[in-house]
């Protein structure tokens, strides 16, 4: 949008602003945390290590919850700041 000139660049930045722009952005970085967790927990699956259910069973959750965390925390800095 910025390449476009300064009325489509106020155009995105408006809509990112705004409340329905902001969900979209939470979201968005509450999903690539969890792609990132998920891809790290594969890593580990990888080696050959963690495959017993009660091992799953953690780093399902350790994924999920660590996805909550980082976004919450990341926002958090950012409105803060």
């Amino acid at each position: 949008a910025a390449a476009m000139g300064p009325g489509q660049f106020a155009l995105v930045n408006s809509l990112a602003g705004s409340i329905l722009g902001k969900l979209v952005l939470l979201g968005y970085s509450w999903a690539l945390f969890h792609h990132m967790l998920g891809g790290v927990r594969h890593l580990i699956w990888d080696t050959g290590r963690g495959f017993d259910l009660d091992t799953v069973d953690r780093m399902c959750w350790f994924s999920i919850i660590g996805s909550v965390s980082l976004t919450i925390l990341v926002w958090a800095a950012i409105l803060f700041s």
